[in-house]
């Protein structure tokens, strides 16, 4: 096996290991956030139900963050698969990323705590402000590097860049929302509703470019229409 080949060989297997270990730190995180929730006490049925109902707030937080990690493992999982290199800055930008990840247990908690409510909120939109767009510096990485695989569809990067610009919008929003509103979350259900409406204009902004492009190719090209018109193919 020649150097060129063992180099290959070893970008090969640093990233798919690399993706191994992001996999784990992401499955540790959603541990540690299980780890933090409240257990229920009561002696009765009554007593039981409404030492749930205390702790709701944390029960949420918990479902929240489920949630948000979930997504941004889940972008993680659709770019990573199709990566079959390293190079650039992706190790440096992935592990960052993960910092963020294993913050969001210490986050939930902090959002969950008493008092000072645009502080605590701030801090954790913000940690997911910071984990999408790191996501998407790695994606552009990724894309400008040439370390997708050969045969990647081509459009892992463009929808991997619009769902986390969305993520981090929607957080961004929320945040000079919190000093209006206790209800600031709601802002986070644009996730789901900014990444379709991008998709659609994104995805209508290429059909037109290519008919764009159509049309000038037969305005270069004149035979073509009579090629056409006569049943000649060429």
């Amino acid at each position: 096996m020649s150097d060129t080949e063992t180099v290959v060989v070893a970008k090969a297997v640093a990233a798919e290991r690399l993706t191994f270990f992001s996999d784990a730190v992401i499955a540790i995180a959603i541990t540690l956030l299980a780890l933090e929730l409240p257990v229920p006490e009561g002696a009765t049925n009554r007593d039981l139900l409404h030492s749930v109902a205390e702790d709701r707030g944390e029960y949420l937080a918990f479902l929240i963050s489920f949630v948000v990690i979930g997504a941004h493992w889940s972008g993680h999982h659709r770019v990573f698969r199709y990566v079959e290199t390293m190079g650039g800055k992706l190790s440096i930008l992935t592990l960052l990323w993960l910092l963020m990840q294993v913050i969001m247990p210490f986050a939930t908690k902090v959002l969950n705590g008493d008092g000072a409510f645009q502080a605590r909120f701030t801090f954790y939109a913000g940690v997911q402000v910071v984990a999408a767009l790191l996501f998407m510096a790695m994606v552009r990485t990724i894309h400008r590097h040439g370390l997708f695989r050969e045969g990647t569809p081509p459009g892992v990067t463009t929808g991997a860049l619009i769902a986390s610009g969305s993520l981090a919008a929607a957080f961004l929003l929320s945040i000079p929302m919190s000093f209006v509103t206790h209800y600031a979350y709601a802002w986070w259900i644009l996730v789901p509703v900014l990444s379709g409406v991008a998709r659609r204009v994104h995805r209508r902004v290429v059909a037109r470019r290519s008919a764009v492009i159509g049309a000038r190719r037969e305005e270069d090209d004149p035979r073509a229409d009579v090629e056409e018109e006569h049943g000649v193919s060429r």
